[in-house]
């Protein structure tokens, strides 16, 4: 007992140190995201205080302007001040709403998140058994028809499959939805709760809106999650590959369990650790990878957001947007990380 109680605090010192490591690992990536979006707002050509009072403003007028934005100060003080505003979670005002970037983000973030979370979920509903399937029929024809799925799911552009998608499925057989998160119908009737639609609809008990927004979101989530589906596909054949030649393996076939169940209960079941941390890598990568995606379908979420922003030159938008979605995307990769280490068993020997 008092070996296990040892291995116990070992693992949980050791675990506690991980912890520490990747917070300052995290704190360091995002003052790095920070400094590339301080110095590339400065680079383009742009002028904030243009931006702001519009061309035929005054002189004097976007003097001050520049003066209340501290652009006249030297860079240095520029990025300090810069840098306390991001931490308190101001990120200026929109030129385009007026509003505040933060109120703006908060109200379309979650449409990104519902659909980058739906296109996961198909990504791995289907991904993973087509990876578990190839590993086992390895060499075979239907090794082939997987690699090759995944192949084209590296190398076709999203908006080509997006528009191909609209044109099969919306125009021509009329499946689905076109562009859009809701029929105009139900957008002034039905009252979200969470932001997040199908959630929203189910909390209502609205089972005729949930049918409307699903047959919108369906489309545009299924694009993502083909190319998620493509990489969870690669991964989950190359873990399975690993399990399978495991002496584990050669003992249950001798002890006469059936394949089935070696494969499903014991390999899968050891293969599902880092295949996790690949799914959740897989929905950060959506989560910032939705700008096409979500301009192809009309999708309000915030790569829309950033997209019309930068159309209209509102620079706050577009710093404040890229920012948010940078710092999701390092929280997501630390959390794998951190999962990783706690679900391993291995590390708990250590």
């Amino acid at each position: 007992m008092q070996l296990e109680a040892g291995r116990s605090g070992a693992w949980a010192s050791n675990f506690a140190w991980a912890v520490g490591r990747f917070l300052l690992i995290g704190a360091i990536t995002f003052l790095g995201l920070l400094a590339v979006t301080f110095f590339i707002g400065r680079v383009i050509p742009i002028d904030p205080a243009l931006a702001i009072v519009g061309d035929r403003a005054p002189a004097h007028v976007v003097e001050r302007v520049r003066e209340e934005l501290g652009l006249n100060l030297p860079l240095y003080q520029q990025f300090f001040l810069y840098l306390k505003g991001i931490l308190q979670g101001e990120f200026g005002n929109s030129v385009l709403t007026s509003n505040p970037v933060m109120t703006d983000i908060i109200r379309v973030f979650p449409a990104t998140f519902e659909l980058a979370t739906l296109g996961t979920f198909i990504g791995a509903f289907v991904g993973v058994p087509l990876g578990v399937l190839a590993a086992v029929k390895r060499g075979t024809i239907l090794d082939q028809i997987v690699r090759v799925i995944g192949l084209v799911g590296y190398s076709v552009p999203v908006f080509w499959l997006g528009l191909l998608g609209l044109v099969l499925f919306y125009a021509k057989l009329g499946w689905v939805s076109g562009p859009g998160r809701i029929d105009v119908v139900y957008e002034y009737t039905f009252t979200p709760i969470t932001g997040l639609y199908l959630l929203d609809a189910i909390l209502q008990n609205n089972w005729e809106v949930f049918r409307n927004i699903f047959s919108f979101i369906i489309l545009p989530a299924s694009v993502l999650g083909y190319f998620s589906l493509a990489y969870i596909s690669r991964m989950t054949r190359s873990f399975m590959l690993n399990e399978l030649e495991q002496e584990y393996i050669v003992a249950a076939r001798a002890k006469g369990l059936s394949e089935t169940r070696i494969i499903w209960a014991h390999a899968l079941r050891n293969a599902a650790v880092p295949l996790l941390t690949v799914i959740v890598l897989s929905f950060a990568n959506l989560l910032e990878g939705s700008v096409l995606t979500e301009t192809i379908f009309s999708w309000p979420g915030l790569g829309s957001y950033i997209t019309n922003s930068l159309q209209n030159a509102d620079m706050n938008a577009v710093l404040g947007g890229t920012i948010i979605i940078g710092a999701v995307f390092i929280a997501i990769n630390l959390l794998s990380d951190l999962l990783y280490r706690l679900l391993d068993p291995r590390t708990r020997a250590r």
